[in-house]
């Protein structure tokens, strides 16, 4: 027997709300890797972790978000704890290997490639390992063809990422580009969903108490948006992360000039004086 599949219990508002996260996180990701390049003396590292935390956390986010719509009508759903806190470890270790490779290679075409393909399989690693951390009476299954689309889907939006990064550097254009990452990353989970069936089991459902999946997942999903959001305080007060590259070298003058040497009123009176000593 099918279940009959609802990814939009609550209409508009868990897409809406999983792609704003999704923006966030690979707006302050994006804008951490820019530190790092406006800046090499910067404490690299830490800032290159933060923006790998930060875009890892905005995806995992983003796909449990999502979930908290996703029901089956015939069959209630738990989810796994360790491995939905798995999903989570993966995504930020995995967008955290593309993010070193690029911020310490740059963006030519080789460094690029292989940071987009391992960020690309982490994040679709992340959303099916999610989705395996799902509890509920059947079995799922997937559409081949539609999970290798979200594969390239993810593998593309990974590589776009990760060109911006090092590639856009001002606010507004870091800005735009987190909202188009936004996009990639949503899109990419629901044409993972697409692919989704499940195939009921015989026995019911009706004695299987529990927990409900929001309650499961809220208390999980609090802690990443908190760090998203220290995460946004730290951007925010950082001046060269506000001013971006441009406004930070026309102000740098300004703020320590050069000291120029006054003329001496005793300067002739010096030459004077070693013109007299050599004689």
């Amino acid at each position: 027997m099918e279940g009959t599949i609802d990814g939009f219990r609550y209409g508009a508002v868990t897409p809406a709300a999983a792609y704003v996260m999704a923006c966030l996180g690979g707006a302050l990701g994006l804008r951490c890797i820019v530190r790092t390049l406006i800046n090499p003396e910067s404490w690299r590292t830490g800032w290159l972790a933060l923006g790998a935390t930060s875009i890892g956390s905005g995806i995992w986010t983003m796909h449990f978000i999502a979930m908290i719509g996703f029901q089956v009508e015939e069959t209630r759903i738990r989810y796994s704890v360790p491995l939905t806190v798995l999903s989570l470890v993966v995504a930020i270790v995995v967008v955290g290997i593309g993010v070193f490779i690029v911020g310490h290679r740059g963006a030519g075409a080789a460094s690029l490639s292989v940071a987009g393909v391992i960020t690309g399989l982490g994040v679709a690693a992340m959303h099916y390992l999610g989705m395996a951390a799902m509890e509920l009476n059947g079995d799922i299954r997937y559409d081949t063809v539609t999970v290798g689309l979200s594969l390239v889907i993810a593998v593309a939006a990974a590589s776009a990422a990760l060109w911006a990064a090092v590639s856009v550097r001002g606010f507004l254009a870091s800005l735009g580009a987190s909202l188009v990452m936004g996009v990639a990353v949503s899109g990419m989970h629901y044409t993972g969903m697409a692919a989704v069936d499940v195939h009921l089991h015989a026995t019911a459902m009706d004695s299987w108490s529990g927990d409900s999946p929001t309650s499961l997942l809220l208390p999980m999903l609090l802690g990443p948006c908190v760090f998203l959001l220290l995460a946004g305080v730290v951007v925010m007060f950082d001046p060269l992360l506000v001013l971006g590259e441009g406004e930070w070298n026309r102000k740098a003058p300004r703020t320590a000039p050069e000291p120029e040497p006054a003329p001496s009123a005793f300067a002739p009176r010096n030459k004077g004086r070693q013109r007299s000593g050599s004689w």
